[in-house]
């Protein structure tokens, strides 16, 4: 199934963006070595949810969508980060955008 992999990719990638940001905010070698270990990981999930079927388009418009939420929501709720109207919208469409990826999963 590819979507315990694609799971996978976009929780390591999350690791990866808080890794990631910690290092802007206090550069650290550790916080560095976090962020590329994790993106490291992430992406081979990517290849495994390639191989299982998820596709690339759907699989891709599905890691790129909900990574963008989580990012959004982690940016402002953990690093209090100002999401404006068009932040809140593009979270709209995207919540849309995967309906209708998943729309004959949700009727079936």
């Amino acid at each position: 199934m590819w979507i315990f992999p694609l799971i996978l990719l976009i929780i390591f990638e999350m690791i990866a963006d808080i890794f990631a940001k910690e290092w802007s905010l206090k550069p650290s070698v550790l916080l560095w070595i976090g962020a590329i270990g994790a993106y490291v990981v992430a992406n081979a999930f990517w290849l495994f949810a390639l191989k299982e079927g998820s596709g690339l388009a759907r699989g891709s418009a599905i890691f790129s969508v909900v990574s963008a939420i989580l990012a959004l929501t982690i940016g402002a709720f953990l690093y209090k980060e100002q999401l404006g109207t068009v932040e809140y919208i593009g979270i709209g469409l995207g919540i849309a955008s995967l309906v209708c990826i998943f729309w004959n999963d949700i009727v079936a």
